[in-house]
């Protein structure tokens, strides 16, 4: 379905960008005209992470005059595997700031706006109403959510992408000539099902297959080319370097967009997508112990059986002394609870104390009443106890 520019042209190119975009501008369907409206665009990408590092080098490199950046977090070295925009020389710094340095290097003619600050329901409306097209490199799916409702009530387009380990995922969203992301995924999924890419991993360069296909939608938005990926879903296995395309209809029954719309403004996306689910966040009330209460158990010889419940290659990477490794699904499956001694105390961790809070749901319900999980998880553990070990 081939749509109109989303931007009118700018006035003219001046002679420096003209040589600049000259490999653009030979190309017929996108020419003067299309370069101009490039040039005219505002847009913003939501994150400066993974997705966000190839989506602004290459909207850059592209002419988009106006990019906005929102991101609040700082550079840690373990962003360095996958986003780009970022050094060595960066880590600690803001990530917004060092994505803008890395644009203005490779396109000192872009402008570029900082939002310094973390999107949500109190500013998304004032920052997206200022640009014309979104591109999402949320990682979460309260954002998602948030990014989606915002982008329809305001009546905007954006290109949303997706990736975990090798896979990824890309669309656009614009309700007025197509479905929503809550046309794709009505419900969020429940609590711990879908893993983050900080628990699960993701291939570093899956981020440049995902993101050039975000820029590639945006480019043909502004300049009103080609056939945008509006009511397709591109799928991409890089395993095994195969692209599909599936059809993603608008349902009239969308909560959002629908025929009969029940969500008319925003909503508490924490809840809508129940970070924690309720059962975990009940069962961890009065069963949560810190690094140092349990350092001082195993240092006292308490009867404990510390149980990580994180996947064997997390395990690898660095692990609580003392600790046996039952990853969370086999606690899901209920192959694991035959396992467990009735003479000790069991301790629960994981990364960050979400997939041992969700487990523990599961003891407790299952009559180990006194089991605990550990706050804070096995980071919280290296940051207070062990600082010489890696965290990941």
């Amino acid at each position: 379905m081939s749509l109109p520019p989303l931007v009118e042209p700018a006035a003219e190119l001046t002679v420096e960008e003209v040589r600049r975009y000259s490999r653009h501008l030979i190309i017929p369907d996108v020419g003067m005209d299309g370069q101009k409206r490039l040039k005219n665009a505002k847009v913003l990408c939501v994150g400066a992470g993974g997705l966000g590092s190839p989506a602004l080098m290459y909207m850059a490199a592209a002419g988009v005059g106006t990019l906005g950046i929102i991101e609040f977090d700082t550079v840690d070295e373990s962003n360095l595997q996958r986003q780009i925009i970022h050094g060595q020389s960066d880590i600690g710094r803001s990530k917004a700031q060092s994505a803008r340095d890395s644009v203005k290097e490779i396109n000192p003619l872009v402008e570029v706006i900082l939002h310094e600050e973390r999107l949500d329901n109190d500013n998304v409306m004032e920052i997206f109403s200022g640009y014309d097209l979104i591109v999402d490199g949320t990682d979460n799916f309260a954002t998602r959510y948030l990014v989606n409702d915002a982008a329809v009530l305001l009546g905007k387009p954006y290109v949303w992408g997706s990736i975990y380990r090798f896979d990824g995922q890309a669309s656009v969203f614009w309700a007025e000539h197509g479905p929503c992301y809550r046309c794709l995924y009505p419900e969020a999924p429940p609590p711990g099902m879908v893993p983050s890419c900080a628990e699960g991993g993701v291939l570093g360069v899956l981020c440049a297959s995902i993101g050039s296909i975000q820029v590639n939608e945006a480019i043909k938005l502004l300049a009103g080319i080609g056939e945008p990926l509006v009511g397709r879903l591109m799928i991409y296995d890089a395993l095994e370097m195969q692209y599909r395309s599936v059809k993603v209809r608008k349902d009239p029954n969308c909560a959002l967009c629908g025929e009969n719309p029940t969500v008319t403004e925003l909503i508490d996306y924490e809840s809508f997508c129940g970070v924690v689910s309720e059962e975990a966040s009940a069962a961890a009330v009065g069963s949560t112990i810190t690094s140092k209460q349990l350092k001082e158990w195993i240092d006292n010889g308490e009867p404990i059986d510390i149980i990580d419940v994180r996947e064997i290659n997390e395990y690898e990477i660095v692990s609580i002394p003392g600790a046996r490794l039952i990853p969370k699904n086999e606690f899901l499956m209920g192959n694991a609870l035959q396992d467990l001694p009735q003479d000790k105390r069991i301790v629960l961790h994981c990364k960050t104390g979400v997939r041992s809070a969700e487990v523990l749901a599961v003891l407790k319900s299952a009559g180990f009443a006194d089991a605990v999980h550990l706050g804070g998880g096995v980071i919280g553990w290296v940051n207070q106890i062990e600082p010489e070990k890696p965290v990941y």
